[in-house]
């Protein structure tokens, strides 16, 4: 805590990567803590975090790229940026056949979001900006897919209305407190966008701690594709424990709760289970298989003065387990 509180210092992490999705690998990421000192009225001050990331994997993904979070005027405008290039390598499961199409994606990515606090509440409203230029290739014994052939070479470019309510005890590794989050992004052909495409975002997380040692948590997730988005980018079921894109839908939601119980000051063992669905189309609201998910882990408060968890986790989704190196939430959004 006070090495980076004080000399500013640097976290180092070197974390596995075990996504489903794109095999085991690794990454290792460095970042930057930027102190403030405490005020008069509002005492402790979130820091603000720079940071680089780089990782490859077994099936031949790999990404980099940085990313700036700001807590900025007492924590009343709040800003994040990302920029970053990714060569991933990933299975698209067709609605028809529901077999794996392998596929290659090549992504640049812009992100600019910031968000304004009204007034003295916990309410928070503001906008984002997304850029990303992706290159599809599907491998030729694959076959390709039915679907839009501008998604093979796409250009995004999409602006988001943010509402948010956040009261979090902690903005790392809340233990109490809840998050409820609205959203709407857009993409425009009239900023740049290869086509008219958008998908409304809603997720909430809740922490009531029973004590000291109990902490029980629980989220709800709804993702509604709308206009004609690309294949990759229609919303999925997002749990431990099941790959990414595996379970895609014009409609997505999902439920999950953690339930942590502290076993001294430092350390700290979880449990979690969720369930989930996707819905192909809205026209006849059909839900496709209920998927599921069950695993634990543990935590280790890392950085005590700014409450700060690291922790892995190992859970089993319908088809297979993985193992996750958890920095913070492992709910991060």
């Amino acid at each position: 805590s006070y090495f980076l509180k004080d000399l500013n210092g640097v976290l180092p992490i070197i974390s596995p990567i075990t996504e489903p999705a794109v095999g085991y690998g690794a990454a290792v990421a460095g970042l930057y803590f930027i102190a403030k000192e405490a005020d008069s009225e509002i005492g402790y001050q979130k820091p603000d975090i720079a940071g680089i990331a780089a990782g490859y994997t077994a099936n031949g993904t790999w990404f980099a790229g940085g990313g700036y979070a700001g807590f900025w005027k007492k924590d009343k405008v709040r800003y994040r940026g990302v920029l970053g290039y990714g060569d991933i390598n990933l299975n698209f499961y067709s609605n028809l056949t529901n077999k794996p199409r392998e596929f290659n994606m090549k992504s640049f990515f812009l992100l600019q979001q910031s968000t304004v606090r009204l007034k003295d509440s916990n309410f928070f409203l503001g906008g984002k900006y997304v850029l990303s230029k992706i290159d599809t290739r599907f491998k030729r014994e694959s076959g390709l897919p039915d679907i839009d052939p501008r998604d093979i070479e796409l250009w995004n470019s999409g602006l988001s209305i943010i509402t948010e309510y956040e009261d979090f005890n902690n903005v790392f590794s809340p233990t109490k407190g809840k998050r409820i989050h609205l959203s709407y992004d857009q993409n425009l052909e009239l900023i740049g966008s290869t086509k008219n495409w958008g998908k409304l975002n809603f997720f909430s997380q809740f922490y009531f701690p029973v004590n000291t040692t109990w902490v029980p948590a629980f989220r709800i997730n709804a993702h509604l594709a709308t206009g004609d988005t690309p294949f990759y980018a229609r919303p999925y079921v997002d749990l431990r424990g099941v790959p990414a894109l595996r379970y895609q839908g014009d409609l997505t939601v999902l439920v999950e709760t953690e339930q942590l119980i502290n076993i001294g000051k430092r350390w700290g063992l979880v449990g979690f289970t969720g369930v989930g669905t996707a819905f192909n189309n809205l026209e006849d609201m059909k839900a496709g298989d209920l998927v599921w998910n069950a695993g634990g882990g543990f935590r280790y408060l890392i950085a005590r003065l700014f409450g700060l968890k690291m922790g892995m986790d190992i859970a089993r989704g319908p088809e297979d387990w993985a193992v996750y190196v958890v920095f913070g939430t492992s709910w991060l959004k």
